[in-house]
């Protein structure tokens, strides 16, 4: 009984208002930001509750997405769209992100049902299904896709990649369809009601507070009568607070446009760096939005500076270390296997350690990367450059943003999406252990913050001879990457570190070893890879033990693998403040103050090369004939070392 109700009601709504696919557009210019796919129904002004547009991978007979259309209602035409975020008009319901439609050979079909009748990977079925269109750019039929949808045909965007970005596939009025230029919200024939489309103006380049500007909006076509609407400006943390000015427009008969002043509030909070959204309010009947949700940066002029510096120009000794007490004693005296095991026993000790997951990991790197010299920027590693915490990447696109980096890459390390995406607080956490690899993928003690693209471009190549960096990059990251890689060989089971240029898939290891023991020397550990330590001490329970004393690492890799490992003997940091290296930059010689004696030197470069090594002599100039570039410059005294930047014109 249930099932023939459905079934009338079915056919008493498609009997009152046939809706079919009527155009789609899935490949246009660059980023695919103005791909839509629209319907049209039989009477005008039809609401499409009850319908879901669902699409259909070609290659695996499966569908991506899935588009409940409840809420949305056909205009005069008939016609209601569904597209990316600069389709102008704007569509009735935008796409979750741009470039999502798939170009072919795919398909999409409008059901009668519900969103949650069709879970991605969902097969193709004829089962109340409205419409379907199979399409394609110039590839090969997908005939297992068209006979699961009950379709003969499948429609070519365009036979060639420039013809396809510049055409639709076009419902013409005998069901078929063809391919010419797109006509999004209007009917495929040029018949029908014309609309008067509502442009806004505005100067999108990033506003300071106390800062005011203007926002134009013009009709296409003169008003016949007086044209009255709204906007807003409301955003997230943008509020009304933090602007004056009126958000209603009105354009006089026979005019066309109208300029609103907004000038911005300069408070005295620091909320950080927003975004204001200029967005329609409703608009009035025969009028159409040609563009909106315009986006415009509002930076905080009330950002914060730590005392310390970048690693572009590190300080020393600023920030106290905050490990507990006798967090290291065990590790006295030992040394190799020994020492390293010991320290597992520490940084992974399962009654201790806490395991967060990957959303909450974007949450501490806000913290444990914000630029020091402005609190609402992180700082972004391989780049050496900050980037504003608001330009997180959230959508397809890396451009201009930033995001997470395991400097261990997952594919390497094994756990790769190992962790939940969704953010749950420093208060919801999972007990963890050694052979817990898995929690690798949310380890932030090697996650750092980093500019998208170069992201991508690392991928996952070893440092050193592989992947040094971007060009003309100073190397103020080398040190971080081999203290975090060190890290997590020794946190987790089964991940090593190993000399050369390992494959990229061989359970676990990564490279280069020498490399990154050089690097562990010529930057060494500065104040803000302590004040990222001592931060993600309070979410994980465990420390990077390589930036508390990064001369850990010789003793289980490198030269004093047979040397007893001592606390007292390890502090990179001594008397650091009153080292000074002189002239700075230099041409052909340097001195050094604040050493009372003769001082083993050696000088790398930023690749980690060692290009000279001798003895300075207390108080005399030490000739050097170095190539124009950046040197670090590592001396001993009383059996700890120093390592200061150099600069050579």
């Amino acid at each position: 009984m249930i099932k023939k109700l459905l079934l009338l009601l079915l056919f008493t709504h498609i009997g009152y208002s046939q809706v079919v696919i009527n155009e789609l557009d899935s490949d246009t210019p660059s980023t695919d930001d103005k791909e839509f796919i629209e319907l049209k129904s039989t009477v005008p002004n039809t609401s499409l509750d009850g319908y879901v547009l669902v699409f259909f991978n070609g290659a695996n007979n499966q569908s991506y997405l899935t588009m409940d259309l409840d809420g949305i209602t056909t205009n005069s035409n008939g016609i209601a769209t569904i597209g990316a975020s600069l389709l102008s008009p704007v569509p009735n319901r935008y796409l979750p992100f741009d470039s999502i439609i798939q170009n072919g050979p795919d398909a999409v079909a409008l059901y009668w049902g519900n969103g949650s009748d069709f879970p991605t990977n969902s097969s193709p079925t004829m089962t109340n299904l409205i419409d379907a269109l199979v399409h394609e750019t110039n590839d090969a039929d997908p005939t297992a896709l068209m006979a699961a949808l009950g379709e003969t045909v499948s429609y070519d965007e365009g036979a060639t990649s420039a013809l396809a970005t510049s055409q639709s596939i076009q419902r013409k009025t005998d069901g078929t369809y063809e391919a010419k230029a797109p006509t999004p919200g209007a009917n495929n024939d040029g018949s029908g009601d014309i609309y008067n489309g509502i442009t806004i103006s505005v100067n999108t380049s990033h506003k300071n507070e106390n800062q005011s500007f203007d926002i134009t909006f013009t009709t296409q076509t003169n008003v016949t009568a007086d044209l009255n609407f709204n906007f807003t400006l409301a955003n997230g943390t943008f509020t009304t607070a933090d602007y004056t000015g009126s958000t209603s427009v009105f354009i006089a008969t026979g005019s066309n446009t109208a300029t609103k002043t907004i000038q911005l509030v300069d408070d005295a909070f620091d909320e950080g760096d927003e975004i204001l959204r200029i967005k329609f309010a409703a608009i009035p009947t025969g009028f159409v939005k040609m563009n909106d949700n315009i986006d415009i940066r509002v930076i905080d002029n009330d950002f914060t500076t730590a005392p310390w510096g970048t690693p572009l120009n590190p300080t020393h000794g600023l920030v106290a270390n905050t490990m507990p007490a006798g967090y290291y004693d065990s590790l006295e005296g030992l040394s190799g296997a020994a020492l390293k095991q010991a320290l597992q026993d520490i940084i992974a000790n399962p009654s201790v350690v806490r395991a967060h997951n990957y959303g909450d990991v974007t949450d501490i790197l806000k913290v444990a990367d914000q630029n020091p010299q402005n609190s609402n920027q992180v700082w972004m590693m391989y780049v050496e450059a900050p980037r504003a915490k608001l330009d997180y990447q959230t959508g397809s696109s890396n451009i201009g943003t930033w995001n997470r980096e395991h400097i261990y890459c997952q594919s390497r390390g094994g756990f790769t999406d190992g962790t939940s995406g969704t953010a749950d607080g420093i208060n919801v956490w999972l007990p963890t252990n050694a052979d817990d690899i898995l929690s690798g993928h949310a380890d932030a003690h090697h996650i750092r913050a980093e500019d998208g693209p170069e992201n991508s471009s690392r991928n996952e190549r070893n440092y050193g001879s592989d992947y040094n960096g971007p060009l003309g990059n100073q190397g103020s990251w080398h040190g971080d990457v081999a203290r975090a890689v060190f890290y997590m060989c020794v946190r987790y089971n089964g991940l090593n570190v190993v000399n050369g240029n390992p494959a990229q898939n061989p359970d676990g290891f990564i490279g280069d070893l020498a490399t990154l023991l050089a690097w562990n020397v010529s930057d060494p550990s500065d104040d803000f890879e302590m004040h990222r330590n001592n931060y993600i001490y309070t979410w994980q329970y465990n420390r990077n033990p390589f930036i508390d004393h990064p001369d850990l690492a010789d003793h289980i890799w490198g030269t004093k693998t047979t040397v007893p490992w001592s606390a007292s003997l390890s502090n990179p940091d001594f008397e650091a403040s009153k080292i000074v290296l002189y002239p700075n930059p230099a041409n052909h010689y340097i001195m050094i103050s604040g050493v009372s004696t003769d001082v083993p030197l050696d000088i790398y470069s930023t690749t980690g090369i060692k290009v000279y090594s001798g003895i300075y002599k207390h108080d005399s100039h030490l000739d050097l004939s170095l190539p124009a570039g950046v040197y670090m410059v590592t001396f001993s005294q009383d059996e700890q070392s120093i390592t200061k930047k150099l600069i050579i014109q």
